[in-house]
């Protein structure tokens, strides 16, 4: 194996390619606003794991097999800790009231906005990595805080965060003209349609500076809140990303094509979440695990080489088998019969909340966002 996989040209372009067209016939596709079916998500969803495996084919291919393998260790890793994000995506949208179409192109924007981070966290981690191995150390306490944190959250009973209030959104008000409520999914609308809007309806009210020329919805908060959202959640992954490999085009090939099947991945996990409720379990000991490799990893760079090393084979399998054994938990002991109680009680009242919404319509989230 080579010591450094670096930017092989042909790789880049077969890379950029390979995601610019395929991101194209999925806009091509969900071009209309209307809402994605579960039947879609799934299909789609297939179709962005099996791009992510065909590329995996090709390193495998084209260079080799233990390449490759950090590559599908890393696409997995990011994969899986993107669930616990998409839990948090549907907190935001059930907050600011999104419909199912506009969640789909909301999602796109922000999936947009994380390429250009990711970019930014990657190129940033591995030069510090690859600057001093003191600094996994760093990073392993970043990643076992992160699984303590996920661990610590399941055994407190904590309230759904109203994202409306979320910090991003306060500061967006005070910067930006508000506009109270959604218009045709728009992010912003002109200062002449605000007004004739306004004159529909005289219990309407701007925000910030009246006289401004634009002025943002309620559809561009929600996706400023999923963005730094998901900014914050690149503060986990990218580390963990990380500990697989240091090669930053492999890290970040993995997590691009982790993060554009996400759209699809959400509609489909938004139903699935239920039944798989030791998959969370199964990520916290992952992460744990990766936390370990990393303090190994600096530990043997750093202070003494133990002897011991954990090859790109076999983090693949420990990864997979960690992944699979979660699942199979899942299935094998589903939720007890007392805890599918609250689970109906909670869904009850998660219904009950969503029919008010449906009655007090767009008007309550007005009043949600004009709140000082």
């Amino acid at each position: 194996m080579e010591h450094h996989f670096g930017y092989p040209f042909h790789v880049i372009l077969v890379f950029f390619v390979t995601v610019g067209l395929a991101v194209y016939v999925d806009l091509r596709a969900h071009r209309s606003s209307t809402e994605i079916g579960l039947k879609d998500a799934a299909l789609w969803s297939v179709f962005w794991i099996g791009l992510a495996l065909a590329f995996y084919g090709y390193l495998w291919v084209g260079y080799n097999k233990e390449w490759a393998d950090l590559y599908l260790t890393g696409y997995v890793l990011e994969k899986t800790l993107s669930v616990d994000n998409l839990m948090v995506f549907i907190a935001i949208f059930s907050s600011f009231a999104i419909s199912g179409g506009l969640q789909h192109r909301i999602l796109y924007w922000g999936i947009l906005g994380a390429l250009i981070f990711r970019a930014i966290f990657v190129l940033a981690g591995t030069s510090l990595f690859l600057a001093s191995a003191w600094v996994g150390f760093l990073f392993a306490a970043v990643v076992a805080w992160s699984a303590w944190k996920m661990m610590t959250a399941r055994e407190e009973e904590e309230e759904i965060a109203d994202y409306t209030d979320h910090w991003s959104v306060r500061i967006a008000k005070r910067v930006l003209p508000i506009f109270p409520r959604m218009h045709a999914g728009r992010f912003f609308i002109t200062r002449k349609v605000a007004e004739e809007l306004l004159d529909g309806d005289s219990t309407l009210q701007l925000h910030g500076r009246t006289w401004a020329s634009f002025f943002a919805t309620p559809a561009f908060l929600c996706l400023l809140a999923i963005e730094t959202s998901d900014i914050m959640f690149a503060f986990d992954s990218v580390p963990a990303v990380i500990a697989v490999t240091q090669e930053p085009l492999l890290v970040y090939a993995a997590m691009i094509f982790a993060i554009l099947g996400l759209r699809s991945l959400y509609f489909v996990l938004a139903a699935l979440t239920r039944y798989l409720v030791h998959l969370e379990k199964a990520v916290i000991v992952l992460l744990y695990f990766i936390a370990a490799k990393l303090a190994l990893q600096s530990w043997n760079h750093t202070i003494g080489d133990t002897g011991i090393d954990i090859g790109a084979g076999l983090s693949l399998g420990i990864v997979l088998g960690i992944l699979a054994l979660g699942v199979i938990a899942s299935l094998v002991f589903p939720e007890r019969e007392g805890d599918g109680k609250a689970e109906t009680e909670s869904e009850a009242t998660d219904a009950a909340a969503a029919e008010a919404v449906a009655e007090v319509g767009e008007g309550l989230a007005a009043d949600l966002l004009v709140a000082e």
